[in-house]
């Protein structure tokens, strides 16, 4: 790879939630001598009136789209305005990075991909999830096995799904795991369960894979729920049934999301790696949709 001159991307951080404030510490202070030392952070844009946050100061929307010292937007807001903040930027020629899911439907995912295509740049989506310790080390466990078949089973807390959107899209991470374990997936049926009065909710995707194997994912929440994953991949040579117990990486996993951002700004990042990483989101976005198609389809009308 080339190496760069000092180059400096001026950055605006778009949202000062928990995962905001995250990105705003980690511009702040970037691994030396990483890529991410190259984005300068410019400062933020909120709905509250916040004044200055760690020294940095708060500016308008208008003023970060219109400045031409602001080159790339971290898009850290509620997942409904993914969509339209990340096409905002986009548009007045901005990078962007922004949370997963981009956008609650494929369609505006898709259409968002070609305008940063058309545009020449940049829309980095984080999939933190894909950068963890045990998720790498599951990997190498998983490589070269044959799945006979598997079950991934997340429970959480409850989310505002006006906010954060149907379960298939607020929980995409573990879409991405499984697709990025065991390669291209097809919906076969998905249901859902809700106890609106206990806030309870429960999601089941069922998939197969390219050799018709089949997956199960389900979301589950519900007050009080521990934050877990649960997994069961059985294999021809036996099955896993718990997360590899890995120590931490030394580097964040927001801070890893932010390197790999600037170095695609960097052009650093190959054409192949990038052509594979947006075949798998926009993958990943077209499977939840689907999924949450069969759950919304009116059945058991009989029952």
């Amino acid at each position: 790879m080339h190496a760069v001159g000092f180059m400096m991307f001026g950055t605006v951080v778009i949202g000062i939630g928990i995962a905001g404030s995250v990105r705003i510490r980690d511009l702040l202070n970037p691994l030396p001598s990483s890529a991410a030392e190259h984005l300068k952070l410019l400062g933020f844009v909120s709905r509250r009136s916040l004044g200055n946050v760690h020294e940095v100061k708060q500016i308008s929307l208008q003023e970060a789209l219109n400045s031409k010292e602001v080159h790339a937007a971290v898009i850290s807001t509620d997942n409904r305005n993914h969509n339209e903040s990340v096409r905002m930027f986009l548009e007045a020629g901005k990078h962007v990075l922004v949370e997963y899911p981009m956008a609650l439907s494929a369609k505006a995912a898709h259409e968002l991909w070609e305008l940063a295509e058309q545009r020449g740049k940049i829309l980095h989506v984080e999939h933190i999830e894909l950068l963890t310790e045990e998720f790498k080390q599951l990997k190498k466990e998983v490589a070269g096995k044959e799945l006979v078949k598997g079950t991934l089973h997340f429970t959480g807390g409850p989310l505002d799904e006006k906010r954060s959107g149907f379960p298939a899209f607020s929980g995409i991470a573990r879409l991405s795991w499984l697709v990025d374990l065991f390669g291209d997936l097809t919906v076969t049926s998905a249901t859902r369960e809700e106890q609106k009065e206990k806030n309870y909710s429960r999601m089941t995707a069922h998939f197969l894979t390219a050799d018709k194997r089949p997956l199960t994912w389900i979301e589950e929440r519900a007050p009080g729920m521990k934050r877990d994953k649960i997994i069961n991949f059985c294999f021809k040579s036996g099955c896993l049934e718990s997360l590899p117990d890995v120590p931490r990486s030394g580097v964040g996993l927001f801070m890893q999301d932010l390197i790999l951002f600037a170095k695609k700004l960097l052009g650093q990042v190959s054409k192949e790696e990038l052509a594979a990483e947006k075949r798998r989101i926009l993958l990943c976005l077209d499977l939840a949709e689907e999924i949450q198609m069969h759950c919304e389809r009116p059945s058991n009308i009989y029952s």
